[in-house]
């Protein structure tokens, strides 16, 4: 097989359209997608952001106004934008290019849609790869925003170097947002919608909370469709990847292990299992557990 892509060398220049080739031949695992990933060229130190938390929260509207402030400071963005599959044909609503649409002539800012594939975390199976993809391109910052799906939505820890959690004021009791696993995976709340109801008093409730679990986690108060308040979030987010440009081996271990895990279940095919379940399923003795040890 001739394994020269000349893509390559234009996702490394920082071509936008060898990037977009090089993404659709990784996400939908072209024959030479392994030769790709095994010539890339990641720096770990380009900061991710992840921006994550529950339906309707105004998270895209977020990272548009996000993406204004890093167009202004001259940084080139890369933005993956995790949506929703049909749970019929794994399709997706690709809402987000239209939400960003303003963004997408600005020759310093990349914008990429995928769909979650029915990935419970939040994050599609091909994220990981696709976030090297995109650190091997010349980028300042990549931002990635995940599927709405609440208290599964936890994946984006493991690819993240901040993650910023989304709510709103009617978002409920705060308590609740602990047993979901929010506070484990924010290194950043932000209320957004801050003109509506109760704003305030949410985001003070929030911030005690914090403090009275001994969790330095900063509580920021936005109104995304108005840029208001943006600017600080942006100022706090990256003065802290300022301080932190350097490699995160802990992300690096659990990124080494999730692609483990991947190429591993790849030889696993569920009609084999299924036919071969119910074949041995069937003779007297079957134990569940001694099945799974002979066979896998």
């Amino acid at each position: 097989m001739n394994r020269n892509v000349p893509e390559l060398s234009g996702l490394f220049e920082g071509d936008y359209r060898s990037l977009a080739r090089i993404i659709s031949m990784v996400e939908n695992e072209h024959p030479l997608s392994s030769h790709i990933l095994l010539s890339l060229k990641p720096d770990y130190g380009t900061p991710v952001i992840g921006i994550t938390g529950p339906p309707g929260a105004g998270k895209s509207t977020l990272v548009s106004a996000l993406l204004e402030q890093l167009s202004l400071s001259g940084k080139r963005t890369a933005v993956l934008a995790i949506d929703p599959s049909s749970p019929f044909n794994k399709g997706s609503l690709l809402g987000d290019r239209i939400r960003m649409g303003k963004q997408f002539n600005d020759p310093n800012i990349f914008i990429r849609s995928m769909a979650s594939r029915g990935a419970l975390g939040g994050l599609s199976e091909k994220a990981l790869e696709i976030t090297d993809v995109l650190r091997s391109a010349p980028f300042d910052v990549i931002l990635i925003e995940t599927v709405g799906v609440g208290q599964s939505e936890i994946d984006i820890i493991g690819l993240a170097d901040q993650t910023i959690v989304v709510l709103v004021p009617e978002s409920g009791d705060e308590i609740q947002h602990v047993k979901s696993g929010l506070m484990e995976i924010a290194d950043v709340f932000v209320v957004n919608k801050a003109d509506r109801e109760g704003a305030d008093l949410f985001a003070s409730k929030l911030s005690k909370m914090l403090k009275q679990k001994d969790v330095e986690i900063p509580v920021f108060k936005t109104i995304a469709d108005q840029s208001i308040g943006v600017n600080k979030l942006y100022g706090f987010l990256f003065s802290r990847l300022n301080s932190q440009n350097q490699l995160n081996i802990d992300l690096l271990i659990d990124k080494a292990w999730r692609l483990i895990q991947q190429k591993r279940m790849k030889s696993i095919d569920k009609r084999s299992l299924k036919k071969l379940l119910t074949e041995q399923s069937q003779l007297d003795g079957f134990n569940l557990y001694g099945f799974v040890e002979k066979y896998y």
